[in-house]
């Protein structure tokens, strides 16, 4: 029997919320209130599930959302979550149809890219996915750190401070819009990701109240805002061994930033510092005086890009040095598929960059498909590495290394946020 794609109706909503949970290993059965929080948070237009007989066996969701690119500029993204398929119906072709059904709504839209964050590496790949953010996680051993636990406070003038969740309402929002321009790979966090933050949104997953330390400078403005958390775990001998998690830390500068990874290191008690998932290149373990305080307890992918518009997407983004090449995109929907030029100005930020990229009969220099697109984009992957590994094709001798000085970033991308 034939199984029907199609957008949810409101009526349908339980069903594809029972079925999220299935695919997802969460108990299938939830509160009408948990139901009415993620529905009040779900476009129907952009919510889609496989039907069999009536009953919903996958889930599919989209939204808005803004993606920083390398130099400031942000680009409307379709960003896409809730994917799931109930295990009794994988291999029957029910995710690509619901991709690509979103994908071709994305296009026409006008977004220039769509985002994910994958729970499993091999699937997106098919789609025009490629991984173009990763995220290390550091445990940091406290008594080898070499930090002065007698330190009371930042020395630059600036102060840390233990705020409630009234005055992160207050701080957070805008300190987030400063800090976002700023690094490739994050994203925007709307109302929505603000409710969930301070618990005004709690019924969609079970909250524990965290800590929040916010970051002042000397003049008084917040630049750094940590949330965190600690277990209450003692050894023998009434040994404290507590571990303190990090679930969010942004920084305005390295000084906050400094100060606030200082700050959590010297809390009373705690043994262990978790990291949380940073950028692969953080400063957190150049901070310490003895960098082998921190040992890697995962290193992966994290934010994947699909780019939907080449032109728009190329021309937003700023590039190191003033150079030109022409990329043959292989895309088997055909929804970014071409050959292009791309002339770069070099200027290294945002404002007007002169960039400019155009379809073109040109012989091309590279010959790539359009998911090692997305996986150089923010400026994470190599064109050499990807040439050497057969997933490039150099067409001009040394077109991959010129790409790379192009499109190559000096501190790697990074995207704070799941969703």
């Amino acid at each position: 029997m034939s199984l029907e794609v199609r957008t949810v109706t409101d009526a349908e909503f339980p069903d594809w919320h029972r079925a999220l949970n299935t695919g997802f290993l969460r108990p299938p059965v939830s509160s009408d209130e948990v139901v009415a929080s993620r529905r009040a948070n779900s476009d129907l237009d952009r919510t889609r599930g496989a039907f069999d007989e009536g009953r919903c066996v996958a889930t599919f969701r989209s939204f808005a959302q803004e993606l920083t690119v390398v130099g400031g500029a942000t680009l409307a993204a379709d960003a896409i979550s809730n994917v799931t398929v109930t295990p009794t119906h994988r291999r029957r072709g029910l995710l690509g149809r619901m991709m690509g059904a979103d994908l071709a709504e994305a296009k026409e839209r006008g977004d220039a890219v769509a985002t994910l964050i994958a729970a499993e590496y091999p699937i997106y790949g098919r789609f025009g996915f490629g991984p173009a953010t990763w995220v290390t996680e550091w445990a940091i051993d406290v008594a080898r750190t070499g930090l002065d636990p007698r330190r009371s406070g930042p020395d630059d003038g600036g102060r840390i401070d233990l705020v409630d969740i009234a005055d992160v309402r207050k701080i957070g929002p805008e300190l987030h819009d400063r800090f976002r321009v700023t690094q490739p790979g994050a994203i925007d966090r709307d109302e929505r990701w603000w409710r969930r933050e301070t618990g005004l949104d709690a019924a969609v997953l079970p909250r524990t109240e965290p800590y929040y330390a916010v970051y002042r400078s000397a003049a008084g403005e917040p630049e750094g805002l940590v949330r965190y958390s600690s277990d209450d775990a003692w050894g023998d001998s009434k040994t404290p061994l507590c571990t303190a998690s990090v679930q969010s830390l942004i920084a305005l500068t390295p000084a906050a930033e400094r100060a606030l990874w200082q700050y959590v290191c010297s809390i009373d008690w705690i043994a262990t510092v978790r990291t949380g998932h940073r950028a692969p290149d953080d400063l957190v373990t150049r901070f310490l005086p003895d960098p082998r305080a921190a040992r890697v307890v995962t290193n992966a992918d994290y934010l994947w890009v699909r780019i939907l518009d080449v032109v728009r997407a190329l021309e937003a983004r700023t590039y190191a040095v003033p150079g030109s090449l022409v990329l043959e995109i292989v895309d088997g929907t055909g929804l970014a598929s071409g050959r292009f030029r791309l002339d770069a100005s070099g200027t290294g930020d945002a404002s007007g960059t002169g960039t400019t990229c155009a379809p073109t009969t040109a012989s091309p220099d590279v010959v790539l498909d359009v998911r090692e697109l997305g996986a150089l984009y923010l400026g994470d992957e190599s064109a050499v590495t990807l040439s050497a590994l057969g997933a490039l094709t150099e067409e001009t001798p040394g077109a991959a290394a010129r790409m790379d000085v192009l499109f190559r970033t000096s501190r790697r991308p990074w995207c704070p946020d799941i969703f």
